[in-house]
């Protein structure tokens, strides 16, 4: 009987479900976007239950879709957009408020207090991060001080923390199992990745229970089972959105990186079980934990890259949709030099501030959409070369290729751009689907579904982008570049 494999792949702005065959091809993909909330300027919000249903959807219509029952499904892989926090009673399964998303930047002072209280070092060396209100850490702070009840329920023992992994795993198991896996728990600002335990002199920093938090697990391990009629298909791995989308490229060796173009534009370095420090805004994370044998990476994270796309098309409402871009970039006046800077919530590798907002410069009476969109593409090239330039500076290591993956960098435009800014190869898969992909890889793997030997000659390459710039216009774009993002930084604090 042939099996397959599921990965639910639940992003900042979609929820999806996707089918994998024996042979690790797709076969088959579900999805469904849902509310962004923007209560307050630089507030980011998702409702948690509407996060649940949208999933469950997906991967619903995908089993009714291809007539699956519970025997067609060997495991479940998850893989989730980081950093995000819910927290909900435990009795009723209902959230105590929204899901604060990862973009959120509410919680800047208390982030601000802590750095002048000198806690900076303490994080670094603990966590591999930054204090920023990336992470969880000052979102769960956030909930317990400002909404009502909700420390007498941490007190009580009825309230639970997760990332939107534990809060899946814990709907899919019908409240069985409150885990998460190390790549997650180390996004958090309040894990260990040195001992790979929740610290308990950052949980007193903060003043957060550890009662609420979830078990930490290997991103291979068994995270419950999610009932297919009356079979039980084990959930067999969880990886951050980020790592696996790293797994998914098969970069499981030290030295190689790839970069990932989705809501937020992500770069993660495989650096073994070294921990790499880095002292130009970059992060140490855990890429993931496999049979106790943790595997550290090296990660410059864009907070705004597709979803600066998706404000060409929702808030100014100038396209249609995002392929739209690459046929309005081509268009462009090459003689209109407009610089589109995404900091709409803040500036993340390598400049980490979050009193930084969004800018464009160099409008003139003949720019228009089409300027504003390139303009748009190429700042996430150049917020990729920024990045990318420090990562190579803090490892040592020298790229000659970079792995792209994401649903932006479908964009020919961009492909090429990024290329040409960067003077370097751009090495694009055929399936640019790598976080659902990296995800059920760790799932199959996990069963015995495939072997590594096998997905290794399943690896395709579809287009390889050469740099042909010429020099002199790389650097004129680049310093063009730099002006602009000192222009945006400290607005907040004015």
């Amino acid at each position: 009987m042939r099996q397959y494999i599921i990965s639910l792949d639940q992003g900042t702005s979609s929820s999806r479900a996707v089918l994998f065959d024996d042979q690790a091809n797709i076969v088959d993909i579900t999805q469904r976007e849902f509310a962004q909330h923007f209560p307050k300027p630089g507030w980011v919000e998702h409702d948690p239950l509407e996060i649940w249903d949208c999933q469950l959807g997906v991967l619903t219509e995908l089993l009714a879709k291809h007539k699956l029952s519970g025997k067609d499904i060997a495991a479940i892989g998850i893989t989730n957009q980081r950093e995000t926090t819910v927290l909900w009673d435990k009795r009723t399964g209902k959230p105590i408020y929204n899901a604060i998303v990862w973009q959120d930047k509410r919680t800047r002072d208390t982030c601000s207090a802590l750095i002048d209280d000198d806690w900076e070092p303490i994080v670094r060396e603990k966590t591999g991060l930054l204090i920023d209100a990336y992470f969880s850490g000052t979102k769960i702070k956030w909930v317990l001080d400002n909404v009502d009840g909700a420390r007498e329920l941490a007190q009580e023992g009825h309230l639970l923390f997760g990332t939107i992994d534990t809060w899946l795993v814990w709907n899919l198991t019908q409240g069985e199992v409150h885990a998460t896996d190390c790549s997650n728990a180390s996004r958090t600002m309040l894990f260990n990745i040195n001992s790979a335990q929740w610290d308990d002199d950052l949980l007193g920093a903060l003043d957060i229970p550890a009662t609420i938090l979830p078990t930490v697990k290997d991103s291979n391990a068994h995270f419950g089972d999610y009932k297919i009629g009356d079979i039980k298909v084990p959930i067999m791995g969880v990886l951050g959105d980020q790592q696996a989308a790293l797994y998914g490229q098969l970069s499981w060796r030290k030295g190689e990186a790839k970069n990932t173009y989705g809501t937020g534009c992500f770069m993660l370095l495989n650096t073994g079980d070294e921990r790499v420090v880095s002292d130009s805004g970059l992060l140490t994370t855990i890429a993931w934990r496999i049979n106790n044998e943790v595997i550290y990476a090296l990660e410059g994270s864009v907070f705004i890259a597709g979803s600066a796309v998706q404000w060409l098309r929702d808030a100014l409402q100038i396209i249609d949709s995002a392929q739209e871009t690459e046929e309005l970039a081509n268009a462009a006046d090459d003689d209109d030099h407009v610089v589109v800077v995404p900091a709409f919530a803040g500036l993340g590798s390598p400049y980490w501030d979050m009193s930084a907002r969004g800018a464009v410069f160099g409008l003139s009476l003949g720019s228009g959409k089409a300027e504003l969109a390139r303009g748009t593409l190429q700042s996430i090239a150049f917020q990729t070369h920024d990045v990318l330039t420090v990562m190579q500076k803090d490892s040592g290591i020298q790229l000659q290729t970079l792995k792209v993956d994401g649903g932006a960098i479908a964009n020919n435009y961009l492909a090429q751009f990024q290329a040409d800014i960067l003077n370097m190869t751009i090495e694009r898969p055929h399936n640019l689907e790598s976080t659902a992909t990296g995800a059920a890889y760790m799932a199959g793997l996990s069963v015995g579904f495939w072997t590594e030997d096998f997905i290794k000659q399943q690896y395709e390459i579809e287009c390889d982008f050469v740099s042909g710039m010429p020099e002199e216009q790389r650097l004129t774009h680049i310093n063009r570049w730099k002006k602009a993002i000192e222009r945006t930084r400290g607005w907040l604090d004015v």
